[in-house]
């Protein structure tokens, strides 16, 4: 892995209006931009090349730190206009990516959230997280709390490849438990599911299994899509480390998505294992972050 730049900055707001119809928030939080949890897939890559830098390395070693964002989430719930409405954190990076070892505004956040009884759901891919499991118990007792485990596969072989600088999903979920025993309402992002990879019945069902046996209440799911940044660090990806599958990547992304019929296979398979296993799909985080105008 390259050696890691921190950028320190100060953002005017901690809240991010999100306008994107049929979303159950309107409001994200991002305190860091750039992720070095490394995902070859991440959606989000392409964001920093807003800032004029690259979609790859950039992306995994350039990370921007917003410094203040609790002393501005402070400022931000503390005005009359402010409604307590549902905040969404980690859309754009996971919060508990190492940074925040370094930084803990993720933490600092979570109590600002606490003080004004706000509620919120986030998402990680991070056992990290039970650092903050007293907090997030704090919380759970005067908001509504939701915590979002993304897992795409079980398989360490693919997982290895696939999101190189993650724990691995068995620790995650494990880390899920631990807050389910202590009250926090929680659940399971079986996404993206990879064609070819990770979408094979059997790997499927034990990703939602697992789910269930570690306490979930929910598991939702998601096909990979590849936006602009995306694409251009996924796709060699996939030649060098899965070249059978280059051809049938290269029919079904054409355009962002995964064709239609194909992935409606795929959530009719993963709602026939929720029912098996007795799990909803409910959640508050989106269905596809492609849906949202990431204001970061």
């Amino acid at each position: 892995m390259p050696d890691i730049i921190f950028e320190e900055i100060e953002c005017k707001s901690a809240l991010n209006r999100v306008n994107a119809p049929g979303l159950p928030f309107r409001w994200s939080l991002n305190p860091y931009r750039g992720c070095q949890h490394a995902c070859t897939y991440c959606f989000a890559r392409g964001t920093h090349e807003y800032l004029g830098y690259d979609a790859g390395r950039d992306f995994e070693s350039r990370i921007v730190v917003k410094v203040n964002a609790p002393e501005m989430l402070r400022r931000d719930l503390g005005r009359e206009s402010w409604r307590r409405e549902l905040i969404a954190i980690g859309t754009a990076c996971d919060p508990y990516q190492a940074a925040e070892l370094k930084y803990a505004l993720t933490h600092r956040l979570l109590r600002v959230l606490v003080d004004f009884a706000n509620p919120m759901s986030i998402l990680t891919k991070s056992p990290h997280i039970v650092r903050d499991a007293d907090v997030l118990q704090a919380l759970s007792r005067v908001a509504d709390v939701t915590v979002n485990f993304s897992v795409s596969t079980l398989e360490e072989d693919i997982w290895r490849r696939i999101e190189p600088a993650t724990a691995k999903p068995l620790k995650r979920l494990q880390a899920m438990k631990l807050l389910v025993e202590r009250g926090v309402r929680c659940g399971v992002m079986l996404a993206p599911i990879l064609p070819g990879l990770t979408d094979d019945p059997a790997s499927l069902e034990r990703v939602v299994e697992a789910a269930r046996d570690h306490g979930a209440s929910f598991v939702h799911d998601n096909v990979l899509y590849l936006k602009p940044g995306t694409r251009e660090w996924f796709m060699p990806f996939l030649r060098e480390s899965y070249p059978h599958l280059s051809e049938r990547y290269a029919r079904y992304y054409a355009g962002v998505h995964a064709p239609r019929s194909y992935t409606q296979d795929v959530h009719r398979t993963v709602a026939g294992l929720r029912r098996k296993y007795g799990l909803d799909a409910s959640r508050t985080v989106p269905a596809s972050a492609g849906q949202l105008q990431l204001a970061m």
